[in-house]
């Protein structure tokens, strides 16, 4: 017992919830454990006096009690006592005070003092038992009512969705319009300032950068940084603490609510980007903060060595998800998000890890299988990053029909393109019409594809387009951190100039990229800020950099204006015209009442590709023909041109001759972005600069 704590006992509950749950009376409180002897409850005042509460054995390795009169903003913390034996997987401490795995809410965060470590700090197999309540975070206990008045959910089908990651604080931080006190917050998401640009560019959805509770780790703190992304998820109910403009005695619980509310108000949908692989507690030699202390060897993945970890996700240790505990703790955490917070889906962060058997990656596994069969996700967004860094770990086009992926290989090949990377054009055509190779099975569509260039992980577009090598020194790594498989190009110049031709050339390149995702089959995800041309500095690994480099700089909207509303018109145009958004594959033949083939392949000088052109490493440019089928006879669209030239020098593309009779007027050029509604004369070349895009269409 902890000086100054007191203790007393309460009788068996009956069968309760895990984490804490309110009545009128008290609350009661269930924690999983198969490796405790004995768990207590401990719960704090204002000024951090402790009271332990023991709770009593139930079914299923489920510890639980009632503690009459606690209710919302009680501050608490399980202790678990048990086995200390590393050799075995076994590593209770009950010096160590553990977050509860359900909390809806955490307050404060951890600081990092000896005593957060259940090892001494030279040897991670013995044990260390100095009391860790002072340095690490507390539960909160939270009222559940919240009035969500009519809201409802936008509800977009899959190919309806464009998706717009952005950082929580980042968005707003710098936001002159948003008030002080709420930039950087939730509520500086929802406020309306920040939901006008959402609805200026036309998006239909947020997909938010973690906002699961998370750690900053030792090594940032120690360095003077942050974990800004927030990748090193602890608590899997509880919405960020540090997002909240009303502090963090659970008002960031409703604070999340209204944004949400907010969001979909104006039509928006709600992506969370969700960390299930991992958690912040790292390997053997890292904290413990909740799972390690309440059951290690049940919640994470062991080396056959049961003192290490398996690490398939380069942070030091494998959530376990074919173990009963951790499965059910994140099937539960998914339908709250989506049944209490209102959440319109989830995008998975190394989603090859949540699938692993024994070691491959494996569709028909425990977590898969079952979220494929609850009633309660089937009804909502699925999107997996395929992959991880285990032993073939990149799995893209493998994961279940219901599942969309982050498509690595549009990135890559779209990348290749627009660089002139010889040889890309044959896997360029196979990317923009849906990557059928890679999800054309198992009845998949082409939504199973959710098309990138850029992401929060590498370059920003303006980046991707102004260097040629990353420059991470911000993080204090020596630059070695991040990829060095960038597929960039400076466009002649290494980051900041003022040559007017460069400048040019890299704002044009920009374009290419924007069209190329807006215009492709699949589902685009645009990075925030792209549309305006934020810039890193060069910097592609901005994981721990919470400040200018990362957060938007609003000022960039204005000196961009013309790049935002190119973006917003190609967001309408895919609204508008349903061949971009199609539910299936195209055939490469005439669709219903088309004479036409619903795709086909040209080259500039209007003659069909052949299997010689195809081949031809060379070949840069391709006019891609949609006849206006969209696979779905009650709505056909207009026929577009689609006219690409990766060549660094003016290129004639002519109409093909079968399409000469059709009137064709300009919706997009990306060296002549006010073109839009030019007329042309189809029996003449139209000429693209080098390294431009143009889309023509043949208005009904």
């Amino acid at each position: 017992m902890a000086l100054g704590s007191t203790s007393r006992r309460v009788g068996p509950a009956a069968r309760v919830p895990l984490g804490a749950r309110r009545d009128g009376g008290g609350t009661s409180f269930g924690l999983f454990s198969s490796a405790a002897d004995s768990v207590e409850v401990c719960l704090f005042d204002d000024v951090g006096r402790e009271t332990r509460v023991d709770l009593e054995q139930g079914d299923a390795s489920v510890w639980e009690g009632y503690v009459p009169g606690v209710g919302p903003g009680q501050r608490y913390g399980f202790r678990v006592h048990g086995p200390w034996d590393p050799g075995s997987g076994a590593r209770c401490n009950p010096a160590k005070l553990l977050l509860d795995p359900y909390a809806r809410a955490v307050a404060g965060e951890v600081e990092w003092n000896p005593a957060v470590y259940g090892h001494v700090a030279d040897d991670p197999d013995r044990i260390e038992d100095t009391d860790s309540a002072p340095y690490v975070p507390r539960s909160v206990v939270v009222a559940s009512d919240f009035d969500w008045g009519d809201d409802r959910p936008p509800g977009y089908p899959m190919a309806d969705s464009i998706f717009y990651e952005v950082h929580v604080k980042g968005f707003t931080k710098l936001h002159p319009d948003v008030p002080e006190g709420l930039r950087g917050t939730y509520a500086g998401v929802a406020h309306p300032a920040a939901v006008a640009h959402l609805k200026r560019l036309g998006v239909s959805a947020v997909e938010l950068l973690p906002v699961h509770q998370f750690v900053h780790d030792a090594q940032l703190v120690a360095r003077g940084l942050r974990n800004y992304w927030g990748y090193q998820s602890i608590g899997y109910f509880a919405p960020h603490n540090g997002y909240s403009s009303s502090g963090d005695a659970g008002g960031q619980v409703d604070e999340f609510r209204e944004m949400v509310r907010a969001l979909h108000a104006a039509g928006l949908e709600v992506i969370l980007d969700v960390v299930f692989n991992h958690t912040a507690e790292a390997d053997q030699w890292g904290p413990t903060l909740c799972f390690r202390g309440i059951d290690n060897a049940a919640y994470y993945r062991l080396a056959d060595d049961r003192a290490r970890y398996v690490d398939d996700t380069g942070c030091g240790n494998t959530v376990d998800l074919h173990q009963p505990g951790p499965l059910r703790l994140v099937m539960d955490a998914l339908r709250y998000w989506v049944q209490e917070m209102h959440v319109d889906g989830f995008r998975f962060d190394l989603a090859a890890a949540l699938g692993r058997g024994d070691s491959d990656f494996d569709p028909h596994g425990s977590f898969l299988e079952a979220i494929g069969q609850d009633p309660v996700l089937g009804g909502v967004k699925l999107i997996a990053e395929p992959w991880d860094t285990g032993w073939g770990g990149y799995d893209l086009g493998e994961f279940p029909a219901g599942w969309s992926e982050w498509n690595g290989r549009f990135r890559d090949t779209v990348r290749d393109f627009w660089r002139g990377s010889e040889g890309a054009l044959p896997a360029l055509a196979t990317r923009i019409s849906g990557s059928r190779d890679l999800f054309g099975h198992g009845g998949r569509r082409p939504t199973a594809s959710v098309n990138i260039v850029t992401v929060h992980d590498g370059f920003t577009l303006a980046d991707l387009v102004s260097y040629n090598a990353k420059h991470n020194e911000a993080n204090g790594e020596n630059n070695r951190d991040g990829t060095d498989d960038n597929r960039s190009w400076n466009c002649g110049v290494e980051g900041p100039t003022e040559d007017a031709g460069v400048l040019s050339l890299r704002a044009r390149q920009r374009r290419n990229f924007l069209a190329t995702l807006m215009l492709s089959e699949g589902a685009p995800l645009l990075l925030g800020g792209d549309e305006f041309a934020r810039t890193q500095g060069g910097n592609n690994n901005a994981y721990c950099q919470d400040d200018e480099i990362s957060w938007f700089d609003w000022s960039a909207v204005t000196e961009h204006s013309d790049l935002v509303d190119f973006t917003a018109r190609l967001c309408r145009l895919r609204e508008e015209h349903r061949v971009f958004r199609r539910r299936q594959f195209f055939t490469g033949t005439p669709a219903h009442e088309h004479e036409r083939d619903d795709l086909d392949w040209y080259r500039p000088d209007g003659l069909p590709m052949t299997g010689q052109d195809w081949g031809a490493v060379y070949a840069r440019a391709v006019t891609v023909a949609l006849s206006g089928a969209t696979g779905d006879e009650t709505h056909p669209d207009d026929p577009f041109l689609i006219l690409m030239n990766a060549w660094w020098e003016p290129l004639d593309f002519a109409i093909p001759e079968s399409l000469r009779q059709l009137a064709w007027q300009v919706e997009v050029d990306t060296e002549m972005p006010g073109r839009a509604g030019v007329v042309i004369d189809s029996s003449k070349a139209v000429t693209l600069t080098g390294r431009s895009l143009v889309l023509l269409r043949s208005p009904s």
